[in-house]
């Protein structure tokens, strides 16, 4: 949408984001404090009038007013935004408006040596009689105001209660040249997402008067032509109706940055250049996406990754590596761990749950902590009949399944104290294959990490297929489901467990004897006459790589796609980075690896029904 110079044919309105009204004084006008984001009053009616705006949610007594001002003889041009209260008297709030126009004009007096001019506000209605001075808002609103305007010296506004608005819109602080850049934290109140209309447009400089269209949608692929430029987002809230709100635009704070080169990633995702469109086929993801909580502590960067600079550390530049690595491997499923809800909410939900890969994503956050393990899944392959989420600590003493393994571990105090007391979180989701009767139950995990816990490992994975093991016969039941056989199950996640461990033989050979070392990995907890078996015939999709994880200080196999394979048959796994791609930066994260685990990618097809028998 073009920038109208006449401010006769475009009203151009601005509100601050709800945060920053901490330092509005009610009812006091503003400039714009941050240049980057403007408010542009559309004009979608057919009248040339002005446009005022108000917005009321329906959770608060607060009342925002919010237009443009534009008057040639008296040298003003501006924005000005109020914010009110509901049951206030409209007398009250429109000498509060007068008052502030007039003391503007009276800085501007000051300057010129001119005496200011004397400013008219109030509100014409057919009757004309003053009587709506003597209403509140909420009274007004709640009759027919159309014959209600405002007026402001000579210039007479429309008013318009709760237009399609724009309430958050941010853009990432880095952009690379070559990745997707999307609008974060987007939240349209009284519109629609899908009816809503966004342009991106480069300029030189962030104050160019003349922006060049480079791109339309909420979602832009970055060009190498674009370096060095700013970008901008101009997003038209919409409704169903096809109403109009203000137009927000928002500038990057930075120009765009050249490529950091060819990422690993995207040489893997020449294994994966379409979508998979057999019905019976699914292409699994498994990444722990190493949480910015860790990744931004101190501790990571003066031990953990004190190989990687610091500015390949930062989430704002380690998010568009990771969602265009996700986008590219064209999954069907996509089990995340190390999920900050943040970048659950404004990044992967952004990007994945919107056309054109229509995903649903589950999150399940670890208990207390800011981050957790999420599944997302296309919504063209799958329905979802059910979803778990599983704090496997505080439920071990509490659930019946659990009993006759808890009985023989909770004599232990340290131990029974140890186990309990972890966040691991469980979550699983029963999904149905669209036009067949094939369920899919995806499993997905993040095991406690540290070094003397073998043992608490191997228990939680336990007790993690006792839980699944019941799901799967509750669910046989509840959904009609008329064989078990009809049910696969793939189970993801960092397991914090190399192949030598309990962990794989539990899952590849479905059983953990009482000889394994992993019982005694804590000699004062160590766990005796105890040995776990589980009821599914299981295979890694990778067999036993010998790096998932890569890091100076420990390099192995920690994460697996583990599935059913008497109900699937692996077609492909996707070529993990090599070593020398590995530590070619001396290790992960780097300047191409956004997290300190690599991506497992592996095509799945559902067994027919007579290689099931």
């Amino acid at each position: 949408m073009g920038l109208a110079k006449s401010a006769k044919s475009l009203a151009v309105c601005y509100l601050r984001h709800k945060t920053r009204y901490s330092d509005l004084f009610v009812g006091s006008f503003t400039q714009t404090r941050d240049s980057f984001l403007t408010r542009f009053c559309s004009s979608s009616s057919s009248s040339s009038m002005e446009k005022v705006y108000f917005r009321n949610a329906s959770d608060s007594k607060e009342l925002d007013i919010v237009f443009r001002f534009a008057n040639s003889s008296l040298r003003i041009d501006r924005e000005f935004n109020f914010r009110r209260q509901m049951n206030e008297p409209i007398g009250a709030v429109l000498a509060r408006i007068q008052s502030n126009i007039q003391n503007r004009l009276a800085k501007t007096s000051k300057k010129s040596g001119k005496p200011p001019a004397e400013i008219n506000v109030k509100l014409l209605s057919d009757s004309n009689d003053g009587s709506c001075n003597e209403l509140t808002f909420a009274e007004l609103f709640s009759k027919d105001f159309t014959g209600v305007k405002l007026q402001v010296v000579d210039t007479v506004y429309d008013m318009v209660f709760n237009p399609p608005w724009i309430a958050s819109l941010k853009l990432p602080s880095c952009i690379l040249a070559g990745f997707v850049i999307y609008p974060t934290n987007v939240q349209i109140q009284f519109g629609d997402r899908q009816y809503s209309k966004g342009v991106w447009y480069k300029a030189k400089r962030p104050t160019d008067t003349h922006w060049e269209v480079c791109g339309e949608g909420f979602q832009y692929l970055v060009s190498p032509q674009d370096v060095g430029y700013f970008l901008k987002f101009v997003l038209t809230p919409r409704n169903k109706q096809g109403i109009d709100g203000p137009v927000v635009e928002k500038v990057a704070s930075s120009a765009v940055q050249d490529s950091p080169g060819l990422c690993p990633f995207q040489s893997r995702h020449r294994h994966t250049p379409n979508y998979l469109s057999d019905s019976n086929e699914i292409r699994v993801v498994s990444y722990n996406l190493l949480a910015d909580l860790y990744a931004s502590s101190d501790y990571a960067g003066s031990t953990l990754f004190s190989y990687c600079p610091s500015k390949y550390l930062q989430i704002d530049y380690r998010k568009p590596l990771l969602i265009n690595e996700i986008i590219g491997y064209k999954a069907d499923l996509i089990c995340l761990q190390e999920v900050d809800q943040r970048i659950f909410d404004f990044d992967l939900r952004e990007i994945l749950e919107q056309p054109p890969y229509n995903f649903h994503g589950i999150l399940a956050p670890k208990g207390k902590c800011a981050e957790g393990v999420a599944v997302f899944f296309r919504k063209s392959r799958f329905e979802l009949l059910d979803s778990q989420v599983l704090h496997l600590g505080p439920n071990i003493p509490k659930l019946p399944v659990f009993n006759s393994l808890w009985n023989k571990i909770k004599a232990n105090s340290q131990l029974a104290e140890r186990i309990c007391d972890r966040s691991t979180t469980l979550q699983t989701c029963l999904l149905r294959i669209k036009e067949t009767d094939k369920y899919v139950l995806v499993a997905n995990t993040h095991l406690y990490f540290h070094p003397d816990a073998d043992h608490i490992r191997l228990l939680q994975m336990g007790f993690s297929t006792l839980y699944i093991e019941h799901i799967i016969s509750k669910a046989v039941h509840d959904f009609n489901i008329s064989s078990p056989q009809n049910i696969g199950l793939i189970f993801c996640g960092d397991f914090n467990s190399v192949p030598e461990c309990g962990i794989y033989k539990l899952m590849t050979e479905q059983l953990a004897d009482e000889s394994l070392e992993d019982w005694r990995s804590n000699p004062e907890q160590a766990v005796s006459n105890v040995e776990l078996s589980q009821p599914f015939q299981m295979l890694s999709a990778y067999g036993a790589p010998e790096f998932t994880h890569y890091t100076t200080l420990f390099s192995g196999c920690l994460d697996y796609i583990f599935y059913q394979n008497d109900r699937f048959e692996l077609l492909k796994n996707v070529p993990l980075p090599t070593e020398e791609e590995l530590k070619a930066n001396t290790a992960i994260p780097s300047a191409v690896f956004p997290s300190d685990h690599v991506a497992l990618v592996a095509d799945l097809r559902f067994k027919s029904a007579a290689a099931l028998t």
